[in-house]
């Protein structure tokens, strides 16, 4: 098997939410924009949850961005992330952006610089539409986006 070689000017960007539960898709709708910028070393992924198999591809990359989606008002919130200090075995489930990088530290030896996007959600029903609030803040979350994909470049 052929070793993954680690791209400091890669970023990985992962939206994660139900898509059937209204404002809990604003991460994959996101993700699926910044999909179509089709930028060199750029990767977007979209899923319901996020999953040990995510370890591997950040490993990889020189920054992670995760796009979820908030309960409450407010406006788009950019947040630097770190890996929790406390990993189980017992871990199969990954809930948060935190683990998946302690777990990607413990199985690599390396985690990307990181950074959490959320974007304000009110209706969670299956089934609904997004709320009037979070489809503005999809333009928000993806100009952050952007953003910190240009100072990535710069930096490395």
């Amino acid at each position: 098997m052929a070793e993954k070689i680690h791209n400091p000017q890669s970023t990985i960007v992962i939206g994660y939410g139900s898509t059937l539960r209204g404002d809990d898709a604003a991460g994959p709708r996101v993700v699926a924009a910044v999909a179509r910028w089709e930028l060199p070393g750029l990767r977007a992924i979209a899923v319901h949850q996020l999953t040990p198999e995510l370890a591997e591809p950040l490993s990889q990359a020189g920054m992670a961005i995760f796009v979820d989606a908030r309960v409450g008002g407010g406006g788009v919130r950019l947040h630097p992330l770190r890996p929790t200090d406390r990993l189980s075995v017992l871990d199969v489930h990954i809930g948060d952006p935190a683990t998946l990088l302690a777990l990607a530290h413990a199985l690599y030896g390396r985690v990307p610089r990181a950074w959490l996007i959320t974007l304000p959600a009110h209706s969670f029903e299956l089934g609904t539409s997004l709320s009037p609030l979070t489809r503005r803040s999809l333009a928000v979350a993806r100009r952050r986006i952007r953003t910190l994909v240009k100072r990535n470049h710069r930096r490395s």
